[in-house]
């Protein structure tokens, strides 16, 4: 096993020139998960070089093995955090069986987490309308040409598939397939992560039963 590719664990000297950029406790002097949220993704568009707005999506299979990929989130406000897929996938296909799933965004330049987990539904027919037509054109077309999630013999399959779309709605608006639609998790639990030196992080919780109760807040050991 080749050792080299792995980063050893910070030294003393490491930490001591590492600034503490998470040191500011009124991060952490909040009531409400959402707002602290959208102040955090806020700082993460201005300082992560791509998708700041990516986010792991873990879900569970038939078997009850754990799933995960990496996925954009679309809309956050207070029903929940919404992102958009084909429902036929395998990410579409767990979620039906089993609607309840778990985030976890990371951003490496702020030294920060965000965990979500909460049940899980499918946005309405209009919300999802209204993305899809935001799309490129080209994504659009995608859309109707990928059987996402099944198996592809080739790249060339895909790219013909691809052209044949492209000509069925040449001159025309290119409307969403049914497959396609959005799912918004309705958090019960919202955890901030902050990097602090010599891993003695900072770690915020908030909790709830439902979405219609108010959340309870809680500090958490590192």
């Amino acid at each position: 096993m080749t050792q080299s590719v792995i980063p050893p664990s910070p030294s003393r000297a490491d930490y001591a020139a590492q600034l503490e950029a998470n040191a500011d406790e009124t991060l952490f002097e909040r009531d409400e998960p959402i707002a602290l949220f959208v102040e955090w993704l806020e700082a993460a568009r201005a300082a992560e070089p791509n998708d700041p707005n990516a986010m792991a999506l873990a879900t569970v299979d038939a078997d009850g093995h754990p799933d995960v990929r990496m996925v954009l989130l679309k809309d956050v406000d207070a029903r929940g955090f919404t992102f958009f897929s084909n429902q036929e996938s395998a990410k579409g296909e767990q979620l039906w069986a089993n609607p309840s799933a778990a985030l976890l965004f990371h951003w490496k330049s702020l030294r920060r987490q965000v965990r979500v987990r909460g049940p899980v539904e499918p946005v309405s027919a209009a919300e999802a309308d209204a993305y899809f037509a935001s799309r490129a054109r080209e994504s659009r077309i995608g859309a109707w040409a990928s059987d996402q999630s099944r198996p592809l013999t080739d790249r060339a399959t895909l790219e013909t598939r691809v052209a044949d779309q492209t000509a069925r709605f040449d001159g025309q608006e290119v409307p969403r397939p049914d497959r396609w639609t959005g799912w918004r998790v309705k958090p019960v639990q919202i955890e901030f992560w902050r990097d602090r030196l010599f891993r003695l992080h900072d770690r915020l919780r908030f909790d709830r039963a439902t979405e219609d109760l108010s959340w309870s807040r809680s500090r958490l050991w590192p």
